[in-house]
């Protein structure tokens, strides 16, 4: 064999370099060729895996053996002092209190006082009993119904004796039934049942008989067709509903006026015929604002209050002929009632006694027919406005005026 530093013309160090990188490829060929042969028999990603998880246990073994060698075995210096932790324990010294003197209530003001609050503040509690309202100046049923957190129909069924269901019954000074909660108020009448009663409000009899206030138990009623309570009860209907009682006028047509015969002296006999209306509907007042109740079926007003001054002048609505003209004994005081035909009727209520019209009188529309006022039960000078039609009963008259 040749020895590398006896060739001649050639340098050691440089076979050295000629003779490595050789060898370095053919080991990378051999390597290589190891690696094909083991990707050939699919298990080349499962090598991989071997390898790592090698890898991360031998490094974590050296990291341990790292600790343990550096960190974890320290040496207490036998030069290093010895540091005395003993604590000198010195006495307490004793303080002697002055005596405790009782102040004299008379004269001291040294003490711990009490705050009070004047506004307590109590959860709402369930009410069973009716209570009282007396009706103020200004109060009107949508405004008393929502201090009392209740709908405005509660306050007319709670009150039938006192405002038979009509809104402008509402007078200063009444003493009103205000209901626990939203239901009808019934009197009781001897000879009644209590299913008819309960099925004619649409709710079943043990809620009447249930209702703390009322004061009842199926045992004192005994039979529920002929139960055991006294005549003129007021028995609270939780829950209950009824229809209101109908006190405004009747459809009061030309070919029958005599229908109106029992509101008042006003009602017209046999009535010749007359004009017919366009079917289109004029303001019947210079102002055209409302003043009091709006058009509420919840409150039993099926009309508007149209505001003014007492005196404005009031107007034919549409062509038609006079049908009612005359005080009303129902709370609307002087009254006219015009049939247009075709089913329309207009109602103008609380007018003054100047100026109205005979009984079966051809009015068109614009025709001045009346005053406003403040006749019957009114809280001040306004137009009382209702229409009537015969398909679609008492209907919102701002739906239908131009």
């Amino acid at each position: 064999m040749i020895e590398k530093d006896k060739l001649p013309g050639i340098e050691p160090s440089k076979l050295e370099e000629d003779i490595h990188p050789v060898q370095t490829e053919k080991k990378n060929i051999i390597w290589r060729e190891r690696w094909d042969r083991i990707v050939r028999l699919g298990l080349g990603e499962l090598s991989i895996r071997v390898g790592t998880a090698i890898a991360s246990v031998g490094l974590v073994l050296l990291v341990v053996w790292i600790m343990g060698r550096f960190y974890l075995q320290g040496e207490i210096s036998a030069a290093s002092p010895i540091v005395n932790t003993e604590v000198a324990i010195t006495a307490t010294a004793i303080v002697a209190l002055p005596p405790y003197e009782v102040p004299n209530p008379s004269t001291s003001t040294d003490a711990l006082t009490r705050y009070t609050d004047l506004n307590t503040l109590l959860a709402d509690k369930p009410r069973y009993e009716i209570t009282k309202y007396v009706v103020q100046e200004g109060d009107f049923i949508f405004g008393i119904a929502e201090k009392f957190g209740l709908q405005p129909q509660t306050i007319l069924w709670g009150n039938l004796y006192t405002l038979g269901d009509d809104p402008h019954n509402l007078q200063p000074g009444q003493e009103l039934n205000i209901l626990p909660e939203d239901g009808v108020l019934h009197r009781w009448a001897t000879g009644e049942g209590l299913n008819g009663v309960s099925e004619y409000y649409g709710v079943p009899p043990e809620s009447i008989v249930n209702w703390p206030g009322n004061n009842l138990t199926p045992e004192s009623l005994g039979d529920y067709s002929n139960p055991n309570i006294p005549n003129g009860t007021d028995l609270f209907v939780p829950g209950g509903s009824r229809g209101f009682v109908t006190w405004s006028a009747p459809r009061i047509s030309r070919s029958n006026p005599a229908v109106a015969k029992q509101l008042g002296p006003g009602s017209c006999g046999v009535i010749v015929d007359g004009a017919v209306g366009i079917g289109t509907f004029v303001w019947p007042t210079t102002a055209r604002y409302i003043s009091g109740y709006d058009y509420s079926p919840a409150t039993n007003h099926l009309a508007i209050d149209i505001g003014g001054s007492s005196g404005n002048a009031i107007y034919a609505s549409d062509n038609g002929v006079v049908v009612y003209s005359g005080w009303n004994n129902y709370g609307y005081g002087n009254m006219v009632v015009i049939d247009h035909g075709g089913g329309w009727q207009t109602l103008y209520a609380h007018l003054l006694s100047d100026l109205l019209p005979g009984c079966g009188s051809s009015v068109y529309q614009g025709d001045m027919i009346a005053y406003m006022g403040s006749t019957g039960n009114s809280s001040g000078p306004h137009l009382h406005f209702e229409m009537m039609s015969e398909t679609y009963g008492k209907v919102d008259p701002k739906l239908f005026l131009q």
